[in-house]
């Protein structure tokens, strides 16, 4: 028992009675309201529900049907809701017809570098601004961001743009502060499977960008999200950065296959990071490119003005001239695909 649909007639009442017989049981419930049912999907351990309590639930008047999920992840599944989640940050909605673009540095560095990056980035049409304030680098003797500095820095970039900042969260003990400068928290790559962040993360009201890890699988990927979801906050962003496999041209393999894969698996959002799935900037446009084409929701792209002078990942970084050039032409391919994206204004309008 991990879905129990309702039918169209069913009241408040109906769903806190559910709730609370529910509650009994030891379980939780997760209301997803749809154009035509409303759904509860059921949190705990639904193997304990035995067929006789299963069928106490269907004989409730509002209930429709009951039914199990047998993947191990159920929120983030589209058997628990069919249509796309649409996440809407102060106006962006990400999940839509919009293709969004989150750009900025690595690392936020000194002010001016970043709010002229910030604004450049805008200029070229992006419509998220990203850098990180906490690095988790592989030495401990490399840069490691300026910590809160680095966050009053984004609040300053957004304040000047008034593009919704986008930045990592590494530890439990910096979510509040994190949380109060930025608009979408990310979880990176080294911290997907970090379970303790993942339920933090998971109480919090503000959106999640969860990059899948070093060498994670797409249903470990989808099951840390479930970990978020199972707390409440279910608007969860998935983002592709690439994984770890035998070869060594690129930094990391760029899985573009996991886009359509996913699209088939979870209503959630997916975004690619190709900055960080090929780790050298001229592989960054034609990967870019190709993500769009797969279906991607939106990119996480690298920029610096001065790439060789980054405190982390220049080569991966694009110069601003390079970005805005593709802007130009994910926008195309989302106007071929009917979607809309930079320069796309006349095609139907984001959901």
């Amino acid at each position: 028992m991990d879905i129990i649909v309702l039918t169209p007639s069913a009241t408040e009442e109906d769903i806190r009675h559910i709730i609370k017989k529910l509650a009994g049981k030891g379980l939780k419930a997760n209301i997803s309201s749809g154009t035509e049912r409303t759904i509860i999907g059921v949190i705990g351990d639904t193997s304990k529900v035995s067929e006789d309590e299963e069928n106490a639930i269907r004989a409730i008047d509002c209930v429709e049907t009951v039914m199990r999920i047998l993947k191990p992840y159920k929120l983030a599944s589209r058997d628990f809701k069919k249509e796309d989640t649409l996440i809407d940050i102060k106006g962006n909605v990400i999940g839509g017809n919009r293709i969004h673009v989150m750009a900025g540095p690595c690392a936020v560095e000194k002010k001016p570098i970043f709010v002229n990056i910030a604004k450049k980035v805008k200029e070229s049409g992006a419509t998220f601004i990203r850098g990180g304030a906490f690095k988790p680098r592989t030495s401990p003797y490399t840069f490691q961001g300026l910590g809160e500095e680095g966050l009053q820095i984004l609040a300053e970039a957004r304040e000047a743009t008034g593009l919704p900042v986008v930045t990592e969260l590494m530890d439990p003990r910096d979510i509040e502060v994190v949380a109060r400068y930025s608009d979408i928290i990310q979880i990176g790559a080294r911290n997907m499977q970090n379970f303790r962040l993942l339920l933090e993360v998971g109480e919090m009201k503000k959106p999640v960008l969860l990059k899948r890890g070093l060498s994670a699988t797409i249903k470990e990927w989808l099951m840390a999200a479930e970990y978020i979801m199972s707390r409440g906050n279910l608007d969860v962003i998935l983002c592709e950065r690439g994984i770890r496999t035998f070869e060594t041209a690129t930094r990391n393999t760029l899985d573009l296959s996991a886009i359509p894969v996913l699209k088939h698996l979870t209503h959630l959002p997916v975004m690619v990071d190709p900055s960080h799935g090929v780790g050298k900037w001229g592989l960054v446009i034609p990967m870019a490119r190709a993500a769009i084409a797969a279906g991607a929701d939106g990119l996480v792209i690298e920029v610096h003005t001065n790439p060789e002078e980054a405190l982390s990942d220049g080569e991966q970084s694009l110069r601003p001239d390079v970005f805005k050039q593709l802007m130009d032409e994910i926008g195309l391919i989302a106007g071929a695909m009917g979607r809309r994206g930079h320069g796309q204004d006349s095609l139907r309008m984001q959901k």
